[in-house]
């Protein structure tokens, strides 16, 4: 009976405790001045760090001499044999000659779709270069039966360079036809897609038939883009994000190769590329028209290639490196000197970094 009352004791001196302990709280009034101080102490925190965070990447940016403004090389190329037949055609060692400078120049290449999204993920101080693969001929892809790219195609040589360069990604734009690498079933073609997809290769729209789209009306040039446009997504579900029009040549309407439908099938893409002639503007900057990027035909200093081709551009690219684009390593802003600053596009101000 006395341990009883003992509990009970305790019982009621802790519910004692309880009910006065929330009282107690319930009594306790924030003064309003306290509140304001102290969110206004933590919003001035916030403030500082984001300007030092700012002004880190500004010195970054022009420690390595930033310009995220400048202009891409944008690299055309056809078919990667021995003995070349046309004055697109490179032979192994020549694509791979070429693909050891741009390492050594500290490019880096990105895809198609990467470029015209701005979405130029590559280290501070390093440029972006884009590969690009017109036809979808055997010569720059194929595997063998372990679905390794078999040695002398342009990919395997490409990986290749990348092994000895670590830091030079191994990606590239291929803009496929019906011919797809020489694959005449479904499944194979699938099968070369999809390796290429997951490897981080771009599959991008070279129209079905590869015809000439000059001078054509709008339902026929719509036609053979969505045509080109269904044959990838038939095979990989992965819609592409560029076209390159065959020979180069543009509708009289320019911007029917950047938007349209044609039954069923719907295109609307970030970027069209035209054949040749000279490094392509960034995405970022007021110059960029989507409806007509160039690109520059591979070709050493040689005849009408002497000033117009590959060799030719970047030697000219680093002669003049203020031109180039030169990366400051972070995707999320686009960095160049402000003077430049009436040259950026409004859409992208949010990511505006100029020092």
């Amino acid at each position: 009976m006395g341990r009883l009352r003992v509990i009970g004791v305790v019982v009621v001196a802790a519910a004692t405790g309880a009910a006065l302990a929330g009282c107690s709280g319930q009594g306790e009034e924030k003064d309003p001045a306290a509140v304001a101080a102290a969110a206004k102490a933590s919003a001035s925190a916030v403030a500082a760090k984001k300007a030092a965070q700012l002004k880190s990447r500004a010195a970054t940016a022009a420690q390595v001499r930033a310009n995220e403004l400048g202009q891409i090389p944008v690299l055309m190329y056809h078919r990667v044999v021995d003995k070349p037949g046309t004055q697109d055609d490179r032979t192994p060692q020549q694509f791979r000659t070429e693909l050891e400078r741009l390492a050594k120049e500290n490019y880096v290449p990105v895809t198609a779709a990467e470029y015209v999204t701005g979405r130029i993920d590559i280290p501070a101080g390093k440029h972006p270069v884009v590969l690009t693969f017109d036809d979808s001929s055997p010569s720059q892809f194929d595997l063998d039966g372990m679905g390794v790219p078999k040695p002398g195609t342009a990919v395997a040589i490409l990986e290749d360079v990348a092994r000895r360069h670590p830091g030079f990604r191994p990606v590239a734009t291929m803009y496929v036809t019906r011919d797809m690498f020489g694959k005449a079933s479904p499944e194979e073609g699938a099968e070369m897609l999809t390796w290429l997809r997951d490897k981080g290769f771009d599959i991008g729209n070279h129209t079905r038939d590869h015809k000439n789209l000059r001078g054509r009306p709008e339902d026929q040039v719509a036609s053979e883009i969505a045509a080109g446009h269904k044959l990838i997504t038939d095979l990989i579900p992965a819609k592409p994000v560029t076209l390159a029009l065959p020979y180069g040549n543009q509708p009289s309407t320019k911007t029917w190769g950047l938007k349209g439908t044609s039954g069923s099938v719907s295109y609307d893409y970030g970027g069209v590329f035209l054949a040749g002639y000279t490094p392509a503007e960034s995405p970022f900057s007021k110059k960029f028209d989507p409806v007509g990027i160039p690109r520059i035909r591979s070709m050493d200093k040689t005849g009408d290639c002497a000033k117009f081709c590959s060799t030719a551009w970047l030697d000219w690219l680093q002669a003049h490196p203020d031109e180039r684009y030169t990366s400051d390593g972070d995707v999320n802003t686009v960095a160049f000197p402000k003077f430049k600053s009436p040259f950026a596009l409004k859409r992208f101000s949010d990511r505006i970094l100029a020092y």
